[in-house]
């Protein structure tokens, strides 16, 4: 799928994309976690090693211009979902800063729906920070329901661990 000017695809990633989508990812996590972010480094070997993997379940859509990465989608397929079918859930959404006000998030998000409509899903959800005005209100220019009545629960970090070994 592209954009307008048919100058912006989008692809599913595969193998021999690992240090694209490493760059990515690092570039995501820079965006939000600043100087908490791993380093390029670590992130390439993590992609390598578990997003990359095949017994990995995400899938990984890249937004390219002339072969240059300017964003990703992260989404897997989940059951159960109303009427025998599955559901597309986007985990993450990412575009650079250099690549913002270009579309290409409408497109990243245009290729998902068709992706989940080949695919037989009947919805196609994901979350936003609340504290991510720019995310909710792109989404709300995309015509995407706010679904008010789900709350979204969480284990992390040492509440994970003592969960998971029965305390």
């Amino acid at each position: 799928m592209s954009g307008a000017d048919g100058s912006i695809l989008c692809r599913f990633a595969g193998k021999a994309d690992a240090a694209k989508v490493g760059e990515l990812f690092y570039r995501c996590d820079l965006h939000y976690w600043g100087d908490k972010a791993p380093t390029a480094e670590a992130m390439a070997a993590h992609v390598r090693e578990r997003v990359m993997a095949e017994d990995a379940t995400v899938e990984i859509v890249l937004a390219e211009e002339d072969g240059d990465a300017l964003g990703f989608a992260t989404f897997t397929i989940m059951y159960p979902a109303p009427n025998l079918g599955g559901q597309l859930y986007l985990k993450d959404l990412f575009v650079l800063d250099r690549a913002r006000g270009k579309g290409v998030g409408l497109i990243l998000m245009r290729f998902l729906a068709v992706t989940a409509l080949e695919r037989g899903c009947v919805r196609f959800d994901w979350t936003a920070e609340e504290n991510n005005p720019r995310a909710m209100e792109f989404y709300a220019h995309i015509g995407a329901q706010l679904v008010t009545n789900k709350v979204y629960y969480r284990f992390d970090g040492a509440a994970l661990r003592r969960f998971a070994e029965g305390g």
